[in-house]
């Protein structure tokens, strides 16, 4: 990103706590536009509470979000509603609707957001399922009728289907065996790129962290860590990134939790 390059989404000493418990402290970031960056870390150390605040759905006590230059924090509810046409989301477990077959699943966004005609919504349904590799006969099933994998793959056609400028990935691989988490993470980096967009995913789990991203940072206690290009994490020169991304359960972050 140039210096006169506007970021897709900026995030500027945001502050967020429940209580006494303090959840972000203080967070920087800037993602430029058509750029994966990637936030990893532990459970419970903020991931989730930072996509929530950029998506609305929590409020920090202080700081800026900006997306595109306009700051969401506080924003009226039409200009929300219009920002958040912007997104795509793939959620954590997949988050698909029970009730809906997979092409209405995946042309919700479509139909409901966008207003579209059901005939047009299905034919673009398709068009998304043929692009994460599924048969245009997956279209008639129902959610419960499909593999964890093949529900991932819908829901990533759901989150492209409305050509996002900017993409949310939750915890992308969470309950995929290694393989299949592979070809997640291989269709997550072909679909961002067909359509354009902006990434931003958060995750435990390096091998997705590192296929997905062209960035890669580490959030610590309400604080990022390191950031930086995902190809130096490996000499981050950070004994809790060294510790996190190797799994080891000896390191500085052990020690504080015996504390």
């Amino acid at each position: 990103m140039t210096m006169t390059e506007q970021p897709k989404i900026k995030l500027t000493n945001v502050h967020k706590s429940f209580g006494k418990k303090v959840v972000l402290d203080g967070i920087d970031l800037s993602v430029a536009k058509g750029e994966s960056v990637v936030v990893i870390g532990g459970s419970g150390t903020g991931k989730s509470v930072m996509l929530k605040s950029i998506l609305g759905l929590l409020t920090p006590e202080t700081g800026s979000i900006t997306v595109d230059g306009e700051e969401v924090i506080g924003m009226g509810s039409r200009d929300r509603s219009r920002i958040m046409r912007k997104f795509g989301m793939l959620f954590q477990g997949g988050a698909l609707f029970d009730s809906l077959k997979v092409w209405e699943n995946v042309a919700f966004g479509l139909i409901q957001g966008g207003q579209m005609e059901r005939t047009q919504a299905y034919a673009i349904a398709l068009e998304k399922l043929e692009q994460v590799g599924l048969a245009p006969s997956t279209a008639e099933l129902w959610p419960s009728e499909l593999s964890g994998g093949m529900q991932k793959r819908v829901s990533l056609a759901r989150a492209i289907a409305t050509k996002p400028e900017i993409i949310f990935f939750d915890e992308p691989t969470t309950g995929l065996d290694p393989i299949m988490a592979d070809v997640i993470n291989g269709l997550i980096v072909k679909c961002v790129k067909e359509v354009g967009a902006t990434a931003l995913s958060i995750t435990h789990d390096m091998a997705s962290a590192r296929k997905i991203s062209d960035r890669i940072a580490m959030l610590y206690k309400g604080r990022l860590i390191w950031v930086g290009p995902s190809k130096d994490i490996d000499h981050s020169g950070n004994e809790f990134v060294d510790q996190f991304i190797h799994g080891r359960a000896d390191g500085p972050i052990t020690m504080e939790l015996r504390a």
